[in-house]
């Protein structure tokens, strides 16, 4: 079968990059998807192999290290992640004279706002080591596209949730505690609040932008939506708790735990998305549509990561042992996948896919 198109997608085996690789292959079946999960990013020598090898047209980079309190204990791993592995994938893709490279970056870059909206000409202020690990990759592909004429693209998005995200993001580890009859655990005291955004709604975003983006531009994605974390703790408390049991209203604190919070944290990051309205784009789903759907995938899917607890932080860092190119550790999806929640997964041979 000859292909239309070459679609690179790193961290394609993630929470968001795993829902745009079905959603790109249930759309483009004559697409060929390849999903870069399972080798060093930050090692040229495959890099550069699999670019010659593989006729890529378009790249979009997910893989990152993104969890904000893991940063502060393995800065270095962050920065070699999220920026020397954009650098080395981004000399990579303009060697190979790619058509698009679409950046996947976030609101943190901003820093918090507490009254102004920010749009995509406001200063970057990142306050920890997350955010900064993406700003200076952001650097890194604007330059490329001010050196080289590069046609790159760069998004930031809200707080996306949904189905198959990580227990170390509030929701699902919210929801995770309250079914293991645990308490939610709220950092700090300060009033920390964040606009969330359901996973279809994002990826229908990055839909828009590879399809009428402009190169060289940067787009925000979000919602208007936004909740206190204490508030969303209590929301859920009161759709799973409540499910099995009568607590009355004056008792949901109760399912709270004040714990330290980390060593920066931003109140709040109200983005103005308009720019990505004027291509066609606005969320689609509810705040209360999307949380219903996500509660429930968690409660039927128990057993989804059956060696991990929520508690279990920070997340082990396992380091690369790659050290040479026995095999190009690429998943290259060929066949639509029916359905669209099919969770993609590294395999051994090309041309199928993990569904869960």
């Amino acid at each position: 079968m000859d292909f239309v198109k070459t679609v690179l997608v790193t961290g394609g085996a993630g929470f968001i990059g795993s829902h745009f690789v079905c959603s790109l292959v249930n759309r483009h079946p004559d697409w060929r998807i390849i999903n870069f999960d399972n080798g060093d990013i930050c090692n040229p020598c495959l890099l550069k192999h699999m670019f010659a090898t593989e006729n890529i047209d378009i790249v979009f980079h997910f893989a990152a290290q993104t969890h904000v309190e893991t940063s502060f204990v393995w800065p270095s791993r962050y920065h070699m992640v999220n920026v020397e592995g954009t650098r080395v994938l981004l000399k990579a893709a303009f060697e190979a004279k790619v058509e698009k490279f679409i950046y996947i970056s976030t609101d943190e870059v901003y820093g918090e706002s507490l009254y102004k909206e920010l749009d995509e000409t406001s200063p970057r202020r990142p306050n920890n080591p997350y955010s900064v690990s993406k700003a200076a990759a952001e650097c890194l592909v604007l330059s490329y596209r001010e050196r080289h004429k590069f046609p790159v693209i760069i998004t930031r998005s809200n707080n996306v949730y949904g189905p198959r995200q990580y227990l170390e993001k509030v929701i699902p580890k919210f929801v995770s505690f309250l079914q293991l009859n645990k308490k939610c655990t709220i950092q700090g005291t300060s009033p920390q609040s964040r606009h969330f955004l359901y996973v279809d709604d994002a990826i229908e975003a990055f839909h828009t932008i590879l399809e009428r983006g402009m190169v060289g531009e940067t787009y925000n994605i979000g919602t208007d939506f936004e909740i206190s974390i204490i508030q969303l703790a209590r929301e859920l408390i009161k759709m799973c708790v409540l499910q099995v049991r009568h607590v009355p209203d004056a008792e949901l604190d109760d399912w709270l735990e004040f714990v330290p919070d980390r060593p920066v944290v931003d109140l709040r990051y109200p983005v103005n998305c308009e720019k990505l309205w004027r291509l066609g784009w606005k969320p689609a789903v509810s705040w209360s549509e999307g949380i219903r759907r996500t509660v429930k995938w968690y409660q039927q899917n128990p057993d989804f990561w059956p060696d991990v607890k929520p508690e279990d932080q920070p997340i082990t860092f396992q380091p690369d042992t790659n050290k040479h190119i026995d095999r190009l550790p690429v998943f290259v999806v060929t066949n639509p996948v029916p359905g669209a929640t099919g969770c993609a997964g590294f395999c051994s041979s090309p041309g199928s896919i993990n569904q869960s």
